[in-house]
């Protein structure tokens, strides 16, 4: 508790608090909107085979010759006649007047630009034999953010977590400019890889740095606070792609901001506890002092010394130097434990999150629409986990929002294809339960790690009204106290049987 008594003293969540904690959140307003863009700057509008170029399409019904239908009566996607059929078609699409033998669309594709004007699978033709290449750049997107989680994570219990926020800020903005400016297709996913690099770095160190500069009993609030305003960054998302259709303005228009971001991250103060894990006690006493300076605790600031830092945090200054390694987490039993569990946590609720957001378009309502109702359903569902975080505790409400986010979809995966109301209703209810989920356990990492190691449920330990772990060997103890508490229960249950047993007789 000795840290936490260190901020309470400083003045535990004041004005410098409010302040880093507005500046540090507000990027993540376009971060939501980087992780789904490729839902509009990537959407596949209605298309069709281009006929030859030598066809007169100014004469009635020619383009519709050679234009093979499917079941529906709709124009192929991607097939044409090899020679136009001017009779009329019989329903299933076949000739009536020559061969009526297909072809792939050998001089590409009309689109449908009246929803979007412009995209990259529009400008690339990213459709038909090439529409793997759509999903490719998603993927080398998620790439660079699981990328950036190792090599970011790691460098911020290095470097620190300000230097490494500075350098996200700028390689975002450097990175989502270019990728509006690409020539070609792989350069686009080049600096897509890139973006999402620095993207995962400035979700992790924006949560890490901010809950180490937050007292105990606000940690919930900085979490929830977090998770809305992701939330309305989808929001954003929504009004500002249907404001901006155009694939290449979209994406610059979410990018540049990331310089204003770069600026202004250079005044963020590093953290404290990071200086005093890292042995830096020097850091750390000018870092508490201007907080306290700028909270109006100037007194309490000049209160504190090296001296009194040395008592308060003797066990950071003894143990924490030296065991900074992600070896830690495989070589310490209680870390190793804790590593496998949360690894778990995070793939599922990741794999099932990302695979529902990102495809709106498969849901065949307005996709502006549906990325509204899925920023709406969060705030509910945040508000009612951080209700249950804040009374209940971190663990039941890790795993109440897995379990009836795999409820759902697992219901929805039998629900017959044409109900897609209910189909929709169960997506958005599942969606809502596991923003519900990320909103803990972005909490629940940065609060079960030790400070050297931190930017890296039914078996975690609950974390309510705890110290953060400084060190690997605080991991520990805590393991060996909860241990000890279970012996003591056990002892206890035979005692208590013996006097109940002497009292009825």
């Amino acid at each position: 508790m000795a840290f936490n008594d260190l901020l309470l003293q400083v003045g535990g969540a004041g004005r410098f608090q409010q302040i880093q904690v507005t500046l540090v959140v507000l990027p993540l307003l376009l971060m939501a909107s980087h992780n789904t863009l490729q839902n509009f700057t990537a959407a596949v509008p209605t298309h069709h085979c281009r006929p030859p170029a030598d066809t007169n399409l100014s004469k009635d019904r020619e383009l519709d010759a050679w234009l093979p239908r499917d079941g529906q009566g709709r124009p192929e996607s991607c097939l044409r006649f090899t020679s136009p059929q001017r009779g009329l078609p019989f329903p299933n699409g076949t000739e009536t007047n020559g061969t009526g033998a297909t072809e792939p669309c050998a001089h590409g594709w009309i689109y449908d630009n009246s929803t979007f004007p412009s995209t990259i699978v529009m400008e690339w033709d990213l459709v038909c034999s090439r529409r793997a290449l759509r999903q490719l750049a998603q993927s080398l997107y998620m790439v660079g953010v699981l990328l950036g989680a190792m090599i970011f994570g790691h460098l911020a219990d290095r470097l620190g977590r300000r230097k490494v926020l500075i350098l996200n800020y700028l390689q975002t903005a450097v990175s989502g400019t270019c990728a509006a400016f690409a020539p070609n297709f792989p350069v686009y996913c080049a600096f897509r890889l890139l973006s999402g690099m620095s993207l995962a770095g400035i979700s992790l160190n924006c949560m890490t740095l901010n809950v180490e500069w937050m007292p105990i009993h606000t940690r919930a609030c900085v979490g929830t606070l977090i998770g809305y305003v992701y939330s309305l960054g989808q929001f954003l998302l929504a009004g500002v792609a249907y404001a901006v259709p155009h694939w290449r303005y979209l994406q610059l228009l979410v990018s540049v901001p990331f310089f204003a971001f770069f600026i202004y991250s250079w005044f963020f103060i590093e953290s404290a506890r990071w200086y005093s894990s890292s042995g830096r006690l020097d850091l750390t006493l000018k870092a508490l002092q201007r907080v306290a300076w700028i909270n109006g605790k100037r007194e309490e600031g000049a209160s504190l010394s090296m001296e009194v830092l040395r008592a308060s945090l003797q066990k950071e200054l003894t143990l924490g130097k030296g065991q900074a390694s992600a070896v830690e987490l495989l070589r310490c039993p209680a870390l190793r434990r804790l590593f496998l569990c949360l690894s778990m946590l995070w793939f599922a609720t990741s794999f099932a999150y990302y695979g529902l957001v990102m495809d709106l378009q498969g849901f065949g309502v307005s996709i502006y629409l549906i990325q509204v109702i899925f920023g709406a359903v969060d705030l509910p569902a945040k508000l009612v986990g951080f209700l249950v975080i804040n009374s209940m505790g971190r663990r039941p409400a890790q795993m109440a929002s897995l379990l009836l986010a795999g409820v759902c979809i697992l219901i929805n995966g039998v629900v017959p294809q044409d109900q897609s109301i209910v189909r929709t209703s169960l997506a958005v209810l599942g969606k809502g339960c596991l923003a519900a989920s990320f909103n803990c356990i972005f909490l629940y990492t940065g609060e079960l790690y030790p400070t050297v190691i931190r930017a890296a449920t039914a078996f975690l330990p609950e974390t309510l009204g705890q110290p953060l772990p400084d060190t690997v060997q605080d991991v520990e103890d805590r393991r060996g106290k909860r241990r000890q508490q279970r012996q003591e229960r056990k002892q206890m249950v035979p005692l208590q049987a013996s006097a109940q047993a002497k009292d009825g007789l």
